[in-house]
């Protein structure tokens, strides 16, 4: 039996074999600067030997790019230009800048597509400049990441455990789920940042999935109410409950009676962590929090929602996960290092999040599409 077993692995073996030696000579011939300078003259490996050194540039000079792009939005350029073409001059003068810094800085931003030149020396928007405009949660993300980028001087410190309390940890003071203490005011300013990022993808939840099937949406870890908001105008007959610790949930509730849900929202306060959720609600939302959390924690997070929903109710979770085709720079990549600075949590898989949900009793697990995947996928759950 196990020779037979043994014999029966081989040709995976010799598969992976295989495609291990190739990978080794591929990277030691690539690596060889005389085959490097060979492919670059070599008209039918030219174009790639070009696109590659490029790439490998870009990822040398990232830094830079963001940088200039947080000008950009620090200084109000892609507003400016929101209403037509500006002369180079006009804008030196309106970003406050000598005209030899603005002619710096309009070049940087033309060579990234975030303006264009024009023949008459105006400076207009170019396609990903104009992106920007109307979105809020963008230009909140670009000017927060300057926290990012400071626990990130030392990157091997930081993945070795060494680098000491960071200043995302300290921007997110209620990673752990600890509300002893906190205030609306020492919540205000994570809180108005994830507001927007939930504004910006609520409409692709709620396409993906309608709640007018539904009576009662509780969003747990809701914040400020964004996606709460979103849902309670999509459904006009649905009921909400925004669900946080409960110096968030104090601004949430002020914010749905903005937004005049007042008489349709119930706010309570608690930690998913340590307290039972409410058990009235016949739906159940996370939005973008489960990647905010470990194992342990998004265990009892789930149970607790199980728990919560009644017979036939649905849990919704929605947030970038790991595997989305195209989207590794994001899930793998920027929200790992993010992640890891705020101090927990991580990007998962949908087969990694399916076998979560059904350890944590979940019968029915399944994915809804939706529109823009690299921002959010969403899960669909049945008790």
């Amino acid at each position: 039996m196990a020779r037979g077993a043994a014999l029966g692995d081989r040709p995976l073996r010799q598969a992976g074999d295989w495609r291990a030696r190739w990978r080794a000579f591929r990277a030691r011939t690539i690596a060889d600067p005389r085959f490097q300078r060979w492919a670059a003259g070599f008209l039918p490996t030219r174009r790639i030997a070009r696109a590659n050194t490029r790439a490998l540039f870009d990822l040398c000079a990232g830094f830079t790019y963001s940088q200039t792009l947080f000008a950009c939005v620090r200084l109000g350029l892609f507003d400016l230009l929101a209403d037509g073409p500006v002369a180079a001059e006009a804008l030196a003068a309106r970003m406050r800048l000598a005209p030899a810094a603005a002619a710096r800085l309009l070049k940087a931003a033309a060579a990234l597509d975030l303006v264009a030149p024009l023949p008459d020396g105006r400076y207009a928007l170019a396609d990903l400049g104009a992106a920007l405009i109307g979105n809020p949660a963008i230009d909140r993300m670009i000017e927060h990441h300057a926290l990012l980028y400071d626990d990130l001087r030392d990157p091997v410190a930081l993945l070795r455990g060494e680098a000491g309390p960071t200043r995302l940890a300290g921007y997110w003071p209620y990673a752990k789920g600890d509300a002893a203490g906190l205030t609306a005011e020492a919540v205000a300013p994570y809180g108005g940042l994830m507001a927007a990022s939930q504004a910006l993808i609520a409409e692709d939840i709620l396409e993906a999935y309608p709640l007018r099937r539904h009576r009662s949406l509780m969003d747990v870890g809701g914040g400020e109410g964004a996606f709460l908001a979103a849902a309670g105008r999509a459904a006009p007959g649905l009921r909400v409950t925004l669900f946080d610790l409960p110096a968030v949930a104090e601004r949430g509730g002020a914010h749905l009676v903005r937004e005049g849900l007042g008489e349709r929202a119930r706010v309570v306060g608690g930690s998913f962590l340590t307290d039972p959720l409410p058990r009235d609600a016949d739906a159940i939302s996370l939005v973008r929090v489960v990647h905010d959390h470990d194992d342990g924690a998004v265990h009892t997070l789930l149970r607790a929602a199980f728990e919560a929903l009644p017979p036939g109710g649905v849990l919704i979770l929605a947030e970038p996960m790991s595997g989305t085709p195209g989207a590794a720079p994001v899930t793998d990549a920027y929200f790992s290092l993010y992640l890891l600075a705020m101090g927990s949590g991580r990007c998962r898989t949908v087969a990694e999040l399916t076998a979560m949900l059904r350890e944590a009793g979940f019968r029915h697990v399944r994915e809804v599409a939706t529109r823009r995947p690299l921002l959010t996928r969403v899960v669909v759950s049945t008790r």
